[in-house]
């Protein structure tokens, strides 16, 4: 509903270029999804690992980086900051910075650019980002679209909040991300994604 709503801006086109440049460096193991110490990025870890198992593309699902990892977390929820000091050049740096990245952060992203690793970005205009990153997406801060409508809304939610506000933030931005990152360069129709969507939940219908 939201990519609807937002068909009359850039955004879509402009997530969807990001999605495809994050599509085409991510290599399976490889992506490294960070964030800073006042916001970890949890719901892009879960949407893209979720896009991951529906498009069968291993390379979508990120390790999550964390700053400060409780004693007793699982494995998967216990990568340190010193995962990205022993990044490779195959590899891909998620970065996602609602406020400043602090200079700890900034080092390891300069010292993994300097060996080849991909540096991606979706933050709120941070100069020192804006000179490691290889792409990026700034949103400067929360605010409000009322997109112009030309065509026909095809979604019920969509139609009926026609005409109204859309919050613009960082946590929409990544939604959009995710969802365009998990799509298939063949663009399957919505039964299609249903049936996908089905299968994986409930398993494959029964034989006859």
């Amino acid at each position: 509903m939201l990519r609807e709503l937002l068909a009359t801006t850039s955004w879509v086109d402009r997530t969807r270029d990001f999605a495809r440049g994050l599509r085409r460096s991510a290599r399976p193991g490889g992506l490294l999804l960070v964030g800073t110490p006042t916001e970890e990025p949890w719901h892009l870890a879960a949407h893209l690992d979720d896009e991951a198992r529906l498009a069968g593309a291993p390379e979508l699902s990120p390790t999550l980086v964390r700053w400060s990892p409780p004693a007793g977390a699982p494995p998967h929820l216990s990568v340190t900051l010193a995962r990205l000091e022993a990044a490779r050049r195959d590899e891909t740096l998620f970065v996602v910075a609602p406020d400043a990245p602090p200079e700890s952060l900034l080092e390891r992203l300069s010292d993994a650019r300097r060996i080849g690793a991909t540096i991606l970005s979706i933050d709120d205009g941070d100069d020192d980002l804006a000179g490691l990153a290889n792409d990026r997406l700034v949103v400067p801060s929360p605010r409000l679209l009322v997109p112009e409508y030309t065509g026909t809304l095809t979604s019920p939610d969509a139609a009926q909040a026609r005409g109204l506000p859309v919050d613009i933030d960082i946590d929409a931005v990544q939604h959009l991300v995710s969802v365009a990152a998990g799509e298939s360069t063949v663009k399957m129709s919505l039964r299609d994604r249903l049936a996908q969507i089905l299968h994986h939940v409930s398993g494959p219908p029964p034989e006859r």
